[in-house]
C-alpha cells in the first residue's frame, strides 16, 4: 500500500493496479483520457466557498476476485462519497457504482408523468445546467434512480462540449461499456435532455455575438445609442456606457404615424392594437436592396429590423425581412416578432439582442446535436428560458435566453423549499464568487417585462432575479475609516489570497481566518503549481495588512480607540458584507408591500451557507432551508420545470364592458395557439394548462401591471376569462397603497402563458436514523465574543430527524454550512437542512467610533432613506413621483446636518440640508410633537418652487428638542404660476413661478391642515396673469404621501434607537458625517500634493459665462496640511432680471456633486462633504439672489455652469453641454415637458460620451412611440449631431438633433443655455459646438428662436433642436489613443427590479 498526496500520484498508482485488476480498467481509461478529476477539484476550490475533499489517498492492490477499493481523505474517511455507506446507514449502493469526486453519485426520484422527463420507459432523462465554470448534470436513469455529476464547462484539452461529455460518462457508467469521445452517442436510450445555459449571457457580457446591422426608420439612426439618454453612473465623469450590439446602421425610408384626421391625410388603416394608423410613406424596397447587398459584401449576415410603430403595424418590417432573407441573410430579427410591445427603444434593443445572440445559440445547438447519432432527431430537447419555462431547442432565441442559467435555481427552490415549508413565501439566496442572486417566490413566479443585462434593455418576460455585488470573492477595503466590501471581485484567477497566487483579501479569506472554512477539506490544488493546500497563512497576512490600516486609523484618527484583533477585523468585514446583502432583500420585498421577516430563506450556491444564518437573523426571518442538492439546484430545477409556450400581442382597448367580448376573443385565440403548440410537442390535453393575463394601467399613467385573474373568477361584469379588474385593483392597492377609482383602466397587452406539466417530483423517502449524528471532528470558529468549540458534521452521514445545535459546521462536497450560535439545524425527511434561527445574543455598542459599526450604520442609515422612498413612491399619486421618481428622502441629525439621502439626485444633495437647518433657526422653540413642516422658498434652502420639502422633527422621551429630522422632497407637476407646469421660461419674479412656502405647518398637533394648504396652493391665482395650482388633488395626495414616508423613517430610526440607544445612534450620525469629511480631506490633500510636486501653486481658478454674459467666477485655495479649501465665488455677476438666478442651496448641491466626482469612489454623501470647505458666495449675486428673484432657470441651467466652473478649476475634464435643454409644449388640453441630452466633456484618458445627460440632470426622455401616441407631435429626427464635440486628443461627445413636427396649435417654450458661449475645451482641446433652437414654419421659413422664449406653433411647423457638444481634452495634434479598442465592460453587472428602480430614481 502506498500513501498518495496528489492527483498525479493517484493516477500512476491506479494505472499500475489496473494491470493486475480488471475492475479498474475502465476507470483508468477515463483518467487517461482527461484530467477532469484534478480540474474539478481545482475549480471547486476556486468557486468561492466550495469545500472539496483533500486528496490524501490510499489505494490497495488485490488479486481477483475484485474487491472494492476505497479512497481515504485527510482528517476523515469520506467513503460515503465514494460508494461506501455512511456510518449508521443501511447497506450501501452497488459497488460497481462507486465513484470518485466529480463522477456520478446516485439517489432516487419518483415520477408521475407518462410523457416527459421521468417516464419509466427504460430510457434516460437528463437535466443539465451549463454554467460559466461548472456544468451540473442531473440524470434519471432507467429504473428510476438518479445520478448527479459536476464537471468543468470548459476543458478543451479533454472534450469539446461539457453537457455532451456529462451524458457520455453517465451512459458509459450505467451501460458498463466504453463510449469513445470521437463518435456520436447512441440516442436510443435517451428520452429527453433539458438544458440551462449561460451561452447567451456570456456572449452579451463579453460582446462575442454575431456581427449585426440595424435597420431603423430614417431619422432614428442613433436612437439605440442615445437610448433613454440617462447615464449609468451619476458620478463617473468618463460616463462609461456599454456599446451598442450592432456595427452598422441602415436607415429605411418608411413611416407610419397614428391617424389624427388632419386635412390631406390618406385613408386610415387599423393596426393590430385597434389603433387607426396613417401610412405616410411606404417602404422603399428598391433603395434598400442595394444597401443590403453592401452589408452582405462586408460579411454581415444578421439583421435587426426596428421600425416606428411596428408593434401595431408589422407589415413594413415583414416586407424588409422578406427582402433580407431573399438576398441571403441567415438571421433576421423583426422587433414586431421579438416582442410586440409599444416603446421602440427597448423593443429595438430586444431585436438587436436577438440578432446578436440567436446565431451564437444556434451554432451551439448545432454543435451539441452533432455529438449524437441522428442529431437528436427522436429526443425531446428543451432549453430553459429567462421566464422559468422550458422551450423546444428550435425555438430557443437569444432575447429569451439571458437568464437561462439562474432561472433554473429559482424553479428549483420554488418546487422544493416552497412546498417543504408549507407554502410560506420564500426568498432565494444564491451566493457565488462574484455576486449574489436574490429572488422571491410565493406560489407564482415574479416576472418583470423589461430589464437590463450588460447594458442592454430587453423587453421580454424574465424572472425577477436581482444580482448584487457581494460574493465570496468580493474584495475587502478600508477607506477613510470605513469597512468596504466589493463591488470589485478577485475572480477565479488569481482568486482570494488563500489561493497562493498573490490575490487580494476577500470575504472567503475573512471566513477562513474565522475558522468557518476548513483548509483540510480542500484539495491540494492551489499555488502556481496547483499542488499546494489552501493557505490560512496567506489569508492572515493579507488581512493583517488591512488590519494595520484599521488600527492606524483607530489610534491616530480623530477619535482614538483601542486596536482591533485580526479576528475582529475579519468579523467586521463579514458583518458588513451581510448588511450589504440584506439591503436588496429588503428593497425587493418592501417594493411590493411584503414583510421580509415573513419569508423563508432558501440558500444555495457555493458561499451562501456560511452567511445564511446571519442574513436571516438580520432580516427577522426564523427559518433557513438548504436543499440537499443546493450545489446543483439549477440542474434540479430544470428537471422539475414545466414546458412553457407564451403568446402575446399589443392592445390599446379600454378595460370596460363594451370591450370585454373583444378581449375574450383575443385571449381565446392566444390560448388556442398555446395549446396547439404544446399538443404538437407531445403533451396530452390533460397535462396542459393556460393562464391569461392583461397588462393594465390607469389612463394617463405609465405604471402598468401584468395581472392574472386566476384567483378572481369571472362575474357578470367582467370578461369570461376572469375578473381582471378586481385583480388589478387588489394588486395596485397592495403595491401602492391606494387606487384611483374615477380613472379609466387601459389594456396595453394581452398575454397567455401555456404550461405543459412535466409531473416530476422528488421522492419523499427518509433515510433510516440510528443513533445520534457522528461528529467528524472538532474545530475552533470565531463568533462575536471569541472562539467557540465547533463540531463538524458530514452531510452525507446525516439522517432524517438529526438535530444539530449551533455552533456547528455541516460539510458536503460542494459547500460549507455554518450553523451559528443560538440556531438549530434539523435534517428533514427528504435529507434537506432546515435551520431554526434564534435571536442574536445582545451586544454592547458604545458611542465611541468603531469602524465596523460605522460601516453597518452607514448601510442602515441609507436603508432608512431608501425605505422612506419606497413608501413615498408606493403612496404618491402623481406621475412625477410615482413613475418618474422625481423625489429624495433623507435623514438628518439633531443639528439638521444631512446623514443619508436616497436617491442621489444631484440637485437635491445639499439643498435639503439647507432647508432643514433654516427651519431649526427660523422656528426655534416653536417645534412640537405632531408638527410637520412644508417649505419650498429659495431663501429657505429650496431649489425651485415645484420641489416641495416636507420635514418632520422627531422627539424622544426625556428630550426637549428634536433628536433628529426626516424629510422628503418631491417635484409636484404644478403649483400654479404663469404657465402650466410651473416652469416658465420668461419669469422675472418668484411669484410668477407658483405657490411659495417659507415655513408652513402642514401638520399641526397631528392634524393635516388641508384647508390652509389648499388656500396657499390657490394663492398664486390672485396675482394678475397667474393661476393657482392646476392639480390640487395630486398636490394633496402627494403631500400626504410625503408625510407617510417621513413617518416610516421615524419608525425605522426608532427601531434603531431601541436596538442601540439614542446616544449611540446620534453618535454614529456624527461619525458617518466625519467619515465623508475625511474622504474629501484626503482628496483635497492628494490634489494639493500633486500640484505641489509639479511646482504649481495651491490656488486654482476658473471662469465661465451664462449666455447673457453673467460671469461665474471661482477661486479655490487649498490648505494642504488641513486638507481643506476655500471656494470663493467673489466676482460672480449680480442677480439677473430673468430666472437664471440660483439659490445658495443649488451652488452647495453642485459643489457636493463635484466633490463626490473628484473623490472617485463611493462615499457617504452628507453634511460632512462640506465640512472641509468654506464657501464664499456674494449676496445679491446670481448665486445668492434676493428672496423675490425668479429662480426656475437657475435650478436647471445655472447649476450646470457652476459644475463646469468647479471641474474646470480642478482640471478634471472639459465642459459638458452645460444645459438641460428644457422644452415645454402645451395647450388647453395637454402639456408636455422634456429635457434633451447633449455631449459630455472629454477628460484625461477618455472621449466624451455622445447623446447623454450630464452632471446636474439625468432625466430619461420619453420614448418616441409613447410621445407620438399621447401628444400631437411627430418625431422626425432624433440622432447624434455629428462633429459637434470639440476636437482634442480625446474628443468631446456629440450633441443631438431632435425635430418635432406639430399636429395641433400649441405654445412652445424653450429654456436653454450654451447658445452663445461654447462648452470649453481643456489643455489644448477645442470647445464643443454651441446649441441652436430653430423653428421651421410650415411654409418653409426658418427662425432662430434664441435660448429662451415662448412662441405659438401651428400644425405643420417643425421645432429643430441642436444641443451643444462637449469640449475636447488635450491637443488635437497629439498622438491619438488606439482606435477600435472595445469599451471596458465591468466584470460585475447588476440586474433585477431593485437595480432598475435605483436607475430610474437617479434618472431625474
Amino acid at each position: 500500500m502506498s500513501l498518495l498526496s496528489s492527483y498525479e500520484g493517484l493516477r500512476q498508482e491506479i494505472q499500475r493496479l489496473a494491470q493486475e485488476n480488471e475492475e479498474l480498467r475502465r476507470l483508468v481509461q477515463l483518467i487517461q483520457e482527461n484530467q477532469e478529476l484534478k480540474l474539478v477539484l481545482r475549480n471547486r476550490g476556486s468557486s468561492l466557498g466550495f469545500c472539496g475533499s483533500g486528496l490524501l489517498a490510499e489505494v490497495a492492490a488485490s488479486p481477483r476476485p475484485p474487491r472494492r477499493r476505497t479512497i481515504k481523505f485527510k482528517d476523515a474517511e469520506r467513503g460515503s462519497a465514494l460508494g461506501r455507506p455512511p456510518r449508521g446507514a443501511g447497506p450501501g449502493p452497488d459497488p460497481t457504482r462507486a465513484v470518485l469526486p466529480g463522477l456520478p453519485a446516485e439517489e432516487s426520484l419518483l415520477d408521475s408523468s407518462p410523457v416527459v422527463m421521468g417516464s419509466p420507459e427504460g430510457r434516460f432523462h437528463f437535466a443539465i445546467d451549463r454554467g460559466g465554470t461548472f456544468t451540473d448534470v442531473f440524470a434519471q436513469c432507467p429504473g428510476g434512480h438518479v445520478r448527479v455529476l459536476k464537471l468543468l464547462s470548459e476543458d478543451p484539452a479533454n472534450y469539446a462540449d461539457a453537457p455532451t461529455e456529462g451524458i457520455r460518462r453517465i451512459l458509459e457508467q450505467e451501460g458498463g461499456m466504453l463510449l469513445p469521445r470521437d463518435r456520436p452517442l447512441d440516442t436510443s436510450r435517451i428520452a429527453s435532455i433539458r438544458m440551462g445555459t449561460t451561452v447567451a449571457t456570456n456572449a452579451l457580457l463579453e460582446r462575442r455575438g454575431e456581427r449585426v446591422a440595424l435597420l431603423v426608420t430614417r431619422g432614428f439612426r442613433d436612437l439605440l445609442h442615445v437610448g433613454t439618454q440617462a447615464r449609468e453612473d451619476l458620478f463617473d465623469l468618463a460616463v462609461p456606457m456599454p456599446e451598442v450590439l450592432y456595427e452598422d446602421v441602415l436607415e429605411v425610408d418608411e413611416r407610419v404615424v397614428l391617424y389624427r384626421g388632419e386635412p390631406g391625410s390618406g385613408a386610415p388603416v387599423k393596426g393590430r392594437t385597434g389603433d387607426l394608423l396613417e401610412l405616410q410613406q411606404p417602404v422603399d424596397l428598391g433603395g434598400l436592396r442595394a444597401k443590403l447587398e453592401g452589408l452582405l459584401s462586408r460579411g454581415i449576415r444578421s439583421l435587426a429590423v426596428v421600425l416606428m410603430h411596428s408593434y401595431t403595424w408589422a407589415q413594413h418590417e415583414q416586407q424588409v425581412g422578406a427582402l433580407a432573407r431573399e438576398l441571403g441573410f441567415t438571421h433576421v430579427s423583426l422587433s414586431s416578432e421579438a416582442m410586440p410591445m409599444v416603446r421602440i427603444v427597448p423593443r429595438g434593443h430586444t431585436a438587436c439582442a436577438d440578432a446578436y445572440l440567436t446565431p451564437a445559440i444556434q451554432r451551439y445547438v448545432q454543435g451539441f446535436r452533432r455529438g449524437f447519432q441522428g442529431q437528436l432527431k427522436d429526443v425531446q430537447v428543451l432549453f430553459m428560458r429567462s421566464d422559468g419555462g422550458l422551450a423546444p431547442m428550435d425555438s430557443f432565441s437569444g432575447s429569451r435566453a439571458v437568464l437561462s442559467g439562474p432561472a433554473g435555481g429559482v424553479v428549483g427552490y420554488s418546487a422544493t423549499t416552497y412546498r417543504a415549508e408549507g407554502g410560506q413565501p420564500v426568498i432565494g439566496f444564491d451566493m457565488g464568487g462574484t455576486s449574489t442572486d436574490v429572488s422571491r417566490y410565493a406560489g407564482e413566479f415574479e416576472h418583470v417585462f423589461e430589464a437590463s443585462t450588460a447594458g442592454v434593455t430587453l423587453q421580454a418576460p424574465q424572472l425577477d432575479i436581482n444580482t448584487v455585488a457581494a460574493g465570496g470573492g468580493s474584495r475587502l477595503f478600508f477607506r477613510s475609516g470605513l469597512f468596504v466590501v466589493g463591488p470589485e471581485s478577485a475572480g477565479a484567477h488569481p482568486g482570494p489570497a488563500c489561493y497562493r497566487k498573490g490575490g487580494p483579501v476577500t470575504v472567503t479569506d475573512a471566513n477562513l481566518v474565522l475558522g468557518r472554512l476548513l483548509p483540510a477539506s480542500f484539495p491540494c490544488i492551489f499555488g502556481p503549481g496547483e499542488d499546494q493546500p489552501l493557505s490560512p497563512e496567506a489569508s492572515r497576512k493579507a488581512l493583517e495588512a488591512v488590519a494595520t490600516e484599521v488600527n492606524s486609523f483607530l489610534t491616530n484618527g480623530p477619535c482614538p480607540a483601542s486596536p482591533l484583533s485580526l479576528e475582529e477585523v475579519a468579523m467586521g468585514f463579514v458583518r458588513v458584507a451581510n448588511e450589504a446583502m440584506c439591503r436588496p432583500i429588503r428593497a425587493l420585498t418592501q417594493a411590493r408591500g411584503h414583510d421580509p421577516s415573513a419569508h423563508v430563506l432558501a440558500c444555495f450556491g457555493g458561499a451562501g451557507g456560511q452567511h445564511a444564518c446571519a442574513i436571516a437573523r438580520a432580516l427577522g426571518m426564523d427559518t433557513v432551508h438548504i436543499h440537499r442538492h443546493s450545489g446543483l439546484l439549477s440542474a434540479l430545477g430544470l428537471a422539475l420545470a414545466d414546458v412553457v409556450h407564451e403568446a402575446q400581442e399589443p392592445c390599446s382597448l379600454p378595460y370596460a364592458p363594451e370591450t370585454f367580448v373583444q378581449l375574450d376573443q383575443r385571449l381565446s385565440r392566444l390560448e388556442e395557439q398555446c395549446v396547439d403548440t404544446l399538443l404538437a410537442q407531445g403533451f396530452p390535453r390533460s397535462q396542459i394548462s393556460t393562464e391569461s393575463f392583461l397588462h393594465l394601467r390607469y389612463q394617463g399613467t405609465d405604471c402598468a401591471l401584468m395581472v392574472s385573474a386566476h384567483q378572481h373568477p369571472a362575474t357578470a361584469h367582467s370578461p369570461r376569462a376572469g375578473d381582471f379588474g378586481a385583480a388589478f385593483v387588489e394588486r395596485y392597492m397592495r403595491e401602492f397603497g391606494f387606487i384611483i377609482p374615477e380613472r379609466p383602466v387601459v389594456v396595453d397587452d394581452v398575454r397567455v402563458r401555456g404550461t405543459g406539466r412535466s409531473g416530476l417530483r422528488l421522492e419523499d423517502v427518509p433515510k433510516a436514523q440510528s443513533g445520534p449524528p457522528r461528529v467528524d471532528k472538532m474545530t475552533q470558529c470565531y463568533f462575536e465574543g471569541g472562539y467557540q468549540e465547533t463540531p463538524v458534521y458530514l452531510l452525507g452521514e446525516l439522517c432524517s430527524g438529526h438535530k444539530l445545535q449551533g455552533p456547528c459546521l455541516i460539510i458536503d462536497s460542494n459547500s460549507t454550512i455554518l450553523v451559528e450560535p443560538g440556531c438549530q439545524a434539523e435534517v428533514t425527511e427528504t435529507g434537506d437542512i432546515r435551520i431554526s434561527v434564534g435571536a442574536e445574543a445582545p451586544s454592547t455598542v458604545g458611542a465611541q467610533l468603531d469602524p465596523i459599526h460605522l460601516s453597518i450604520f452607514s448601510h442602515r442609515f441609507m436603508s432608512i432613506a431608501e425605505q422612506m422612498g419606497r413608501i413615498l413612491q408606493r403612496t404618491a399619486i402623481s406621475t412625477n413621483i410615482k413613475e418618474r421618481l422625481d423625489f429624495s428622502c433623507a435623514l438628518f441629525g439633531p443639528d439638521g446636518g444631512l446623514v443619508s439621502n436616497a436617491p442621489h439626485i444631484p440637485v437635491h444633495l445639499g439643498a435639503m440640508q439647507e432647508t432643514v437647518q433654516f427651519q431649526i433657526q427660523h422656528l426655534g422653540a416653536d417645534l412640537h410633537p405632531g408638527d410637520v413642516l412644508l417649505s419650498n422658498h429659495p431663501s429657505a434652502g429650496g431649489s425651485h418652487l415645484p420641489d416641495l420639502t416636507v420635514i418632520t422633527p422627531v422627539f424622544w422621551p426625556g428630550q426637549t428638542r428634536p433628536v433628529f429630522y426626516v424629510a422628503s422632497r418631491g417635484h409636484h407637476a404644478d403649483i400654479g404660476g404663469i404657465t402650466p407646469g410651473s416652469m416658465p421660461p420668461h419669469s422675472t419674479t418668484l411669484q410668477q413661478e407658483g405657490a411659495v412656502f417659507l415655513s408652513f405647518k402642514l401638520v399641526q398637533g397631528g392634524v393635516f391642515q388641508e384647508d390652509a394648504v389648499t388656500e396657499a396652493l390657490r394663492a398664486p391665482g390672485k396675482i394678475p396673469g397667474c393661476s393657482g395650482t392646476r392639480n390640487l388633488h395630486d398636490n394633496l395626495s402627494d403631500l400626504r404621501a410625503q408625510v407617510a414616508a417621513n413617518q416610516k423613517g421615524i419608525q425605522l430610526v426608532g427601531e434603531l434607537i431601541g436596538q442601540y440607544g439614542l446616544d449611540v445612534v446620534q453618535a454614529y450620525m456624527g461619525h458617518i458625517q466625519a467619515n465623508a469629511e475625511l474622504a474629501v480631506r484626503d482628496m483635497l490633500r492628494a490634489f494639493g500634493s500633486s500640484r505641489q510636486a509639479r511646482g504649481l501653486p495651491l490656488e486654482v481658478s476658473a471662469e465661465d459665462h451664462m449666455d447673457d454674459g453673467s460671469p461665474i467666477r471661482l477661486r479655490v485655495q487649498i490648505n494642504l496640511s488641513q486638507g481643506s479649501a476655500v471656494f470663493d465665488f467673489s466676482g460672480t455677476g449680480p442677480e439677473v432680471f430673468g430666472n437664471l438666478n440660483a439659490p445658495r442651496a443649488i451652488t452647495l448641491s453642485a459643489l457636493i456633486y463635484c466633490l463626490r466626482c473628484l473623490v472617485g469612489r463611493d462615499i457617504p454623501l452628507n453634511q460632512g462633504c462640506l465640512a472641509p470647505v468654506r464657501v464664499v458666495i456674494p449676496r445679491g449675486s446670481i448665486l445668492d439672489p434676493t428672496p423675490e428673484a425668479a429662480v426656475v432657470g437657475g435650478n436647471v441651467l445655472t447649476s450646470q455652469r457652476v459644475v463646469d466652473v468647479i471641474l474646470g478649476a480642478f482640471g478634471a475634464c472639459a465642459a459638458s453641454q452645460g444645459c438641460m435643454n428644457n422644452v415645454t409644449l402645451g395647450n388647453a388640453h395637454m402639456g408636455y415637458y422634456e429635457t434633451v441630452a447633449g455631449g459630455a466633456g472629454a477628460g484625461p484618458g477618455w472621449h466624451g460620451r455622445s447623446g447623454v445627460h450630464s452632471h446636474m440632470t439625468n432625466t430619461r426622455i420619453t420614448d418616441p412611440e409613447i410621445l407620438e401616441s399621447r401628444y400631437p407631435v411627430i418625431v422626425r429626427r432624433f440622432e447624434l449631431r455629428l462633429g459637434s464635440g470639440g476636437r482634442g486628443r480625446f474628443r468631446g461627445g456629440d450633441g443631438v438633433v431632435r425635430e418635432l413636427l406639430f399636429r395641433e396649435e400649441a405654445l412652445l417654450s424653450v429654456l436653454t443655455e450654451r447658445r452663445a458661449f461654447q462648452p470649453y475645451g481643456l489643455h489644448g482641446g477645442e470647445p464643443g459646438a454651441r446649441g441652436l433652437n430653430l423653428l421651421i414654419r410650415k411654409d418653409g421659413r426658418t427662425v432662430n428662436l434664441g435660448g429662451k422664449t415662448s412662441v405659438p406653433v401651428f400644425p405643420g411647423d417643425v421645432f429643430c433642436l441642436h444641443t451643444p457638444g462637449g469640449g475636447g481634452y488635450g491637443d488635437p495634434e497629439d498622438p491619438a489613443p488606439p482606435s477600435g479598442s472595445p469599451q471596458h465592460i465591468p466584470a460585475f453587472l447588476e440586474r433585477g427590479s431593485v437595480y432598475e428602480y435605483r436607475r430610474a430614481q437617479e434618472a431625474v
